[in-house]
């Protein structure tokens, strides 16, 4: 009897220390919830002219609390969904009370952020019919605006590092699509990249990574997550399952229950934002993709 109680109380504490390193049950209530006496970020709106598109665009760009133009920072470019432009992380995903609330916390390194409109296109407005063959092209245009118009804008107008190392690129949905094409097809740009319940955009795993080995030694990081309930988990899914069989290091991280929306992007983002610009752990890997 006194064996079997062992036993029992072993199977609880293995348990509950499981659980306890798990993200998703670590995620603090209120992370992305206004907090009083804590310094805050500010938020600009930026024009940048698009030799891609042929006329000015904009962009929303944070910077930390402590930012001083006598420091330089590394830089995440993070895009919306289909549906949305530059505001919708401002709008939907709370984004700089999410910040502002980890820079207390000092969690993060300090970084500029910028949300540009991922549509290409001179009339980028989310207007419509979003799902407009035109539209949607126009998002796949936006790798030549970021790379040639956009990423020069921003080391022109503000201290940031140069080099892959201090450029990270994410978003959701979409954006996340993106983000995955942009950024693994653009290694000598990024090294640190994130998808969010990445949408149909998405290239297939094979093209995303058509040398396994070379990524390997290329990126800091790369980041996959969706709900367990998004009806576009396969797309996340096929993405893991190629670069699990690959033996390339990443982070798939499903929330359970999870749908496709902005409680699955903040969490998504706020452990993301943790991960990136330090010095990386892989074998903290697997308590991200525990359950997977």
């Amino acid at each position: 009897m006194k064996q079997i109680i062992l036993l029992i109380s072993a199977i609880l504490v293995y348990t509950q220390s499981a659980n306890s390193q798990n993200p998703h049950t670590t995620i603090p209530q209120g992370f992305d919830e206004i907090r009083g006496n804590i310094s805050h970020g500010k938020i600009d709106t930026i024009s940048y002219f698009s030799k891609t598109v042929g006329t000015e665009r904009k962009a929303l760009v944070y910077t930390p609390p402590s930012f001083s133009k006598d420091k330089k920072y590394p830089v995440l470019y993070l895009l919306h969904g289909i549906g949305g432009d530059e505001n919708e992380w401002l709008n939907g995903g709370k984004i700089q009370i999410i910040l502002d609330n980890l820079y207390s916390d000092s969690k993060i390194e300090p970084m500029i952020v910028v949300m540009p409109n991922g549509r290409a296109m001179k009339d980028d407005r989310a207007t419509g019919n979003v799902f407009d063959s035109m539209k949607v092209q126009a998002f796949a245009n936006f790798e030549k605006d970021l790379l040639t118009s956009l990423i020069p804008f921003i080391k022109k107008n503000y201290p940031v590092k140069k080099g892959r190392e201090h450029r990270a690129i994410a978003g959701l949905s979409m954006g996340g699509g993106q983000s995955l094409n942009f950024g693994l097809g653009n290694p000598d740009q990024f090294a640190w990249v994130g998808g969010f319940s990445s949408a149909p955009n998405t290239k297939p795993p094979e093209e995303l990574v058509p040398l396994p080995e070379k990524t390997k030694k290329q990126l800091r990081l790369l980041w996959i997550s969706c709900g367990g309930n998004d009806g576009l988990l396969p797309f996340s899914q096929r993405t893991h399952d190629y670069l699990k069989e690959n033996n390339v290091p990443h982070i798939y991280y499903v929330i359970p229950g999870g749908n496709h929306d902005f409680e699955v992007w903040k969490e998504s983002l706020y452990l993301f934002l943790q991960l990136i610009f330090k010095p990386v752990d892989s074998s903290v890997y697997s308590v991200y993709m525990s359950g997977v």
